[in-house]
């Protein structure tokens, strides 16, 4: 299968709405859905202004898009990509790679938005049907390194040839800041797919949102939110060989042996970060070491390739 850009910039959260088994009369939840960041997003709700709640949604999504997207010509992030740096960064984006670098530090350097120059290059060798050679991938992981960048609220600056990517917390942070918007209103009981999962309240008429992971496995949200990371849910090359998430101390794709990983979270983009830090950790210890420095987060589930030693 080639590779497009949707299947480079999302994997999606690889789970399914399962069919209501004990649905009230009273209460007809309705679907609406969109696109955020490359991924599907959608939203469900029963309220007799449903319209116009997910016209907010689509409109706050896209409001996000404009900041975090690399694929948005004039977005925050992409002049931070081609000027260096940013001034007067937007709030979102200053509170997104926040998270992102509590994450990098919990992971001992693995979950790094920096990796984008490393991802680029495998991305445009897998479209000439290649491997990327080891002298490109050493120059690239020059250009590699959060440390290097320079957080203020005045200016964002990184060392040149330098360039990030949200992807691995993006969705989960849209997800995140349209449960804030829609909380902000009163409103509950509603479910926010922005390529993560993010339940404000419960299902409506009582219950938790039910879900079902790749794994088979099932489980309830209740005001928590939900991501799954899957390193072969999208790959380089067409033998399905070269997984998507890449290790920046090597600038190789992940060779940690898992299929996939799961976690919730009361944070969408929280989830969303550690799953994708998750999959690169090389054993059970140190993924659950990982995931213990967040006090909320849950490990749901994770499946393996090959045998753990």
């Amino acid at each position: 299968m080639p590779i497009t850009r949707r299947r480079l910039i999302s994997i999606s959260a690889a789970l399914a709405i399962l069919p209501a088994t004990a649905r009230a009369a009273t209460h007809s939840i309705r679907h609406w859905t969109g696109q955020a960041l490359g991924a599907r997003a959608s939203v469900r709700l029963d309220h007799p202004e449903g319209e116009a709640i997910a016209g907010r949604v689509m409109a706050e999504i896209n409001r996000l898009e404009d900041i975090l997207s690399l694929y948005r010509p004039d977005s925050a992030l992409v002049t931070l990509n081609r000027d260096g740096r940013l001034a007067n960064p937007p709030f979102e984006l200053l509170e997104c790679l926040s998270l992102a670098s509590a994450i990098h530090k919990a992971s001992s350097g693995r979950f790094d938005p920096t990796i984008q120059p490393l991802w680029a290059l495998w991305a445009e060798a897998a479209a000439r049907g290649e491997r990327p050679n080891a002298r490109a991938i050493e120059v690239a992981r020059r250009n590699v390194g959060w440390p290097m960048v320079r957080l203020d609220t005045s200016v964002i600056t990184m060392n040149p040839g330098m360039a990030m990517t949200l992807n691995g917390i993006g969705q989960g942070y849209v997800g995140d800041r349209v449960a804030a918007l829609l909380e902000a209103e009163g409103l509950t009981d509603i479910l926010i797919d922005t390529g993560e999962w993010r339940a404000l309240g419960g299902r409506p008429g009582g219950g938790e949102w039910p879900v079902r992971l790749e794994s088979g496995e099932r489980l309830g949200l209740r005001q928590r939110a939900l991501a799954t990371s899957a390193p072969f849910g999208t790959t380089f090359d067409q033998t399905g060989k070269d997984g998507h998430i890449l290790d920046p101390a090597t600038g190789m794709p992940t060779p940690a042996p898992w299929h996939m990983v799961s976690i919730s979270a009361s944070s969408a983009a929280v989830a969303d970060a550690l799953a994708t830090a998750a999959c690169l950790m090389p054993d059970i210890r140190s993924m659950e070491s990982l995931i213990e420095g967040f006090s909320d987060a849950r490990l749901e589930a994770r499946v393996l390739i090959f045998t753990e030693k």
